[in-house]
């Protein structure tokens, strides 16, 4: 029974979501024969400000519009 979880800022579409659990599944079955009946696939969307890359928050990144770091 495999257990996925996603972790993500906030922002994404709930098409997007349902993209990456399919997808996600997809690959399971395809590269490991997981049955996706019992293949779990977990999003928790967290705040921009509780998430960090470079020693700051990704809002604030964000905010400057740095290379590397995307979102809306």
């Amino acid at each position: 029974m495999p257990f996925v979880n996603i972790k993500l800022t906030t922002g994404v579409s709930t098409e997007q979501k349902q993209e990456l659990i399919a997808g996600v599944t997809d690959l399971l079955v395809r590269v490991l024969n997981k049955n996706p009946a019992s293949t779990h696939v977990v999003i928790e969307e967290i705040d921009p400000e509780n998430w960090g890359i470079r020693g700051e928050s990704v809002a604030r990144l964000r905010q400057r519009k740095e290379p590397g770091v995307s979102g809306s």
